[in-house]
């Protein structure tokens, strides 16, 4: 595993930034191919990857200075790296947030547009644990199984010493997940509920692969790292979105049955 894959010239390819980059253009590809198969604007796709990236960044970095704010305070110089200290969960509500401000701006109806993008989301996050798997980034316990991996010239990762792989892991679950996705999104019932399934498979994942991360300075809340205590909130909204969009669902339902009566 090497995160500097090869050099041009003067620049050089790592392949964190470059899974990230191949995550972002999937995402985008797929949305905007899925846009227009649901008859949504596909012009308008661009524009929301944007304001969620943005809002992404931002939300993962803020949350990052708050599980680390005594670190912080010893060293100011960390809020000026842009190439470390971010976490997931953060971007995932910033990009959320974002994506919610920019349709209500535009009067765009929110919840289709989240649904139709979720999917991928979880694209981006497969390639995306891939180029941590390169950095060596979010790593996993030690262990003596036969699918560890040894990392020899890592920044992040414990070299020398068998790991379990869970940038891997992650990567393969997400890939699944946004199949998952794709498929539940034509079965089902109301707008809303594709975004609260994948609020809940990727809290319930995440929660899980917390037990086996090595890299747990990261802050806790308890006996629960910052993540897992997240995932049960995230887990909590997902339901709560996957039931309420279906009760709409059935009310809008009944309201036709009665007017056609």
């Amino acid at each position: 595993m090497k995160n500097e894959l090869f050099s041009i010239g003067p620049f050089t390819v790592y392949g964190y930034g470059l899974m990230i980059a191949l995550g972002v253009i999937a995402a985008y590809l797929v949305g905007e191919y899925r846009a227009k198969k649901y008859r949504l604007d596909p012009d308008r796709i661009l524009t929301i990857v944007i304001w969620a990236l943005l809002g992404g960044f931002l939300g993962s970095k803020l949350l990052y200075i708050l599980t680390q704010l005594d670190e912080i305070m010893k060293n100011p110089g960390l809020l000026m790296d842009l190439s470390d200290g971010f976490v997931v969960y953060g971007g995932i509500i910033g990009g959320i947030l974002a994506a919610m401000v920019y349709c209500r701006v535009k009067k765009l109806p929110f919840f289709q547009y989240f649904d139709l993008l979720i999917p991928s989301v979880a694209l981006a996050q497969g390639f995306g644990r891939i180029g941590c798997f390169l950095a060596g980034c979010c790593y996993g316990r030690e262990t003596s199984c036969p699918i560890g991996i040894v990392f020899h010239d890592s920044a992040y990762a414990p070299n020398g010493v068998s790991l379990i792989p869970t940038q891997l892991i992650s990567s393969g679950l997400d890939f699944l997940h946004f199949l998952v996705l794709i498929w539940f999104a034509k079965r089902k019932k109301g707008d809303g509920q594709v975004a609260g399934l994948y609020l809940i498979c990727y809290s319930v994942g995440r929660f899980i692969l917390e037990f086996f991360r090595g890299d747990l300075i990261r802050g806790s809340v308890g006996t629960l790292s910052t993540s897992q205590f997240i995932s049960i909130f995230a887990c909590i909204a997902g339901v709560i979105l996957v039931i309420a969009r279906n009760g709409k669902f059935q009310a809008e339902k009944a309201e036709e049955k009665q007017e056609e009566a």
